[in-house]
């Protein structure tokens, strides 16, 4: 289906969490670490994995540009529709799709709101209802 469109949501981790077992400090023997100045602990990484979330659309005939989400920004119904939908996305696709074409989000909440599932049946020609999405799973989703 060359007009079939796939949206999602992923993050990626740009750096991994710290393990503070993992601190190193050369002392005498029989000194142990919680007896240290924690400043002078070595660390190589900070406590909060470093992230980035991003959104897109792709089909057959291409794919939209990747919107970068801001951080500690939920995905939540308003800005899934507000924000993602209306903003970026269904205009990219109806620029590469034209007139007709599907498209297929998973079965997150924000995907299946109520008022997002009533854009979607406005604002895409045609609609398939939430019971035929599939459920978040990468087999199904080639966004992954």
């Amino acid at each position: 289906m060359n007009f079939a469109w796939f949206t999602d949501e992923k993050v990626f981790t740009v750096a991994t969490p710290k393990n503070p077992k993992n601190d190193r400090l050369y002392t005498p023997v029989g000194v142990r670490k919680g007896d240290i100045n924690a400043k002078r602990l070595l660390r190589t990484r900070t406590t909060f994995s470093q992230s980035v979330m991003v959104a897109v659309g792709v089909s057959k005939l291409g794919c939209t540009h990747l919107i970068f989400i801001h951080p500690r920004v939920k995905i939540n119904r308003n800005y899934y529709h507000d924000v993602l939908l209306m903003q970026e996305m269904l205009l990219v696709i109806h620029e590469i799709s034209g007139e007709f074409f599907i498209l297929q989000p998973d079965s997150a909440p924000a995907h299946r709101d109520r008022d997002t599932v009533k854009l979607l049946q406005r604002e895409t020609p045609a609609f398939i209802s939430p019971e035929m999405w599939p459920p978040n799973s990468p087999d199904l989703n080639p966004v992954y």
